[in-house]
Order: structure tokens, then C-alpha cells, then sequence
């Protein structure tokens, strides 16, 4: 099986771990979600994928993923509107072909936007 993050150590091993560095916000914050603001929203301290393609919903957007180990499609371009995105995924709709298509992040080459984008750096 094809291991995605192969820079993580794992967790059982005593090794980094890339969740240990919340676990001290999650405390911190005494909600247990690891938000800054307890409404289920990450807090805009903190510049997330999902948090840009939130900040930039309605806007046309091409989505370029990369499939490994797949010997039809090894990478795709998906070209919609951007409806929603989440921690693990991002709903693109295509009006033109009447399709929405549900896309995990872990698949996430980037994002090319025909406009400008939203974005808020941390700390502003």
C-alpha cells in the first residue's frame, strides 16, 4: 500500500507527529475541536487550503489532482465553481456539464483561479 505521507513518522513509534503540535490549542482552548472560536470554523490565525477555498466559494477554479499507482487517469483537471471545502475535500460544481464532483484533498496538486483570490495571511 502506497503510504501519502511518507515525512510523518508515526505516532506509535514516539516519532513526530504532525497532530501532536494541536494537541496543545485543543487544550488551550478547553472545546476539544482544536478551533480558536468553538463554532466549528478553524480560527483565521491559521492559513489552511480548506480556509482559502472557503474565503474564495463562487469563484470559477481549475483543480489539478494527481492520481498515482492509477493506469487510466494519473492526473485530472477539474474545472467548476468552488461550493464548499472542507478539511478533506472540496465540492466543485460544473454548471456547463451539470456535475458536481466531491474531490479529496489528499489528491490536491493546487488550484488556479481565473481572478483574483480572497486571502488572509495569519496574524493580519
Amino acid at each position: 500500500m502506497y503510504n501519502y505521507y511518507p515525512w510523518y513518522p508515526m505516532q506509535q513509534s514516539g516519532g513526530f507527529s504532525p497532530y501532536a503540535a494541536n494537541m496543545g490549542v485543543r487544550q488551550q482552548n478547553g472545546n476539544g475541536n482544536g478551533n480558536g472560536d468553538g463554532n466549528g470554523m478553524l480560527s483565521m490565525e491559521q492559513s489552511y487550503i480548506e480556509n482559502i477555498l472557503r474565503l474564495n466559494r463562487g469563484k470559477r477554479a481549475n483543480v489539478y489532482m494527481t492520481f498515482e499507482g492509477n493506469p487510466d487517469w494519473q492526473s485530472m483537471v477539474f474545472r467548476g465553481i468552488i461550493d464548499e471545502a472542507g478539511r478533506d475535500h472540496i465540492v466543485l460544481r460544473d454548471p456547463e456539464a451539470g456535475r458536481w464532483y466531491l474531490l479529496l484533498m489528499v489528491y490536491l496538486d493546487y488550484v488556479v483561479f481565473d481572478e483574483e483570490i480572497n486571502y488572509q495571511y495569519p496574524f493580519e
